[in-house]
C-alpha cells in the first residue's frame, strides 16, 4: 500500500484569490485604519499618516527579510529592545554602600620583639592564590 506524502507543506494556502488568510487580515486592516485616518483628519493632515500605515501593512503582507516574514522581524525587534542585556565586557564598579567608620587604635607591639603576623582564613588564602596566579598569567601573555 502506497501513501501519498504531502508537498509543499510551508506553503500557506491561498483564500482570497492569489492572498492568502493572513495577508489579506494586514490589507484589510491597514485599510481600515487609513479609513478611519481619512474621515477624522483633513485629507491634507491624513496623506503621510496613510502612507506610514499602508507601506506597513504591505510590509507585513509580502515583504520578506532573509527568507521570514516582516511579522516575526517586528516581533523579534519588540522583544529584543523591551528584554534586558547583559555585557559581559562593560564591568561596573560595584556599588559601595556608606560605611559606618569607628575609632579604633592600632594592636600593640608585642613586648617581647616578636612580630605580629595577622591570621589568614583559607578564603583569604584562596584569594590570593588566585590573584597571584591570574597576574603571573598576564605578565606571560604580555611578553
Amino acid at each position: 500500500m502506497r501513501f501519498q506524502v504531502p508537498q509543499f507543506i510551508e506553503v500557506e494556502s491561498k483564500i482570497f484569490g492569489p492572498l492568502t488568510f493572513k495577508q489579506f487580515v494586514y490589507l484589510v486592516g491597514g485599510g481600515g485604519i487609513i479609513f478611519l485616518l481619512y474621515a477624522f483628519l483633513p485629507f491634507w493632515l491624513m496623506i503621510i499618516p496613510a502612507m506610514a500605515v499602508g507601506a506597513f501593512s504591505l510590509a507585513l503582507a509580502f515583504y520578506k527579510v532573509n527568507n521570514q516574514p516582516f511579522v516575526r522581524v517586528v516581533e523579534n525587534a519588540i522583544k529584543y529592545f523591551a528584554s534586558t542585556r547583559l555585557y559581559l565586557w562593560k564591568k561596573e564598579p560595584p556599588k559601595q554602600l556608606p560605611v559606618k567608620t569607628l575609632k579604633k587604635e592600632a594592636p600593640a607591639a608585642p613586648p617581647s620583639g616578636e612580630v605580629y603576623m595577622p591570621r589568614l582564613t583559607r578564603s583569604k588564602l584562596k584569594d590570593l592564590a588566585w590573584s597571584l596566579d591570574i597576574k603571573s598569567d598576564i605578565e606571560k601573555e604580555d611578553n
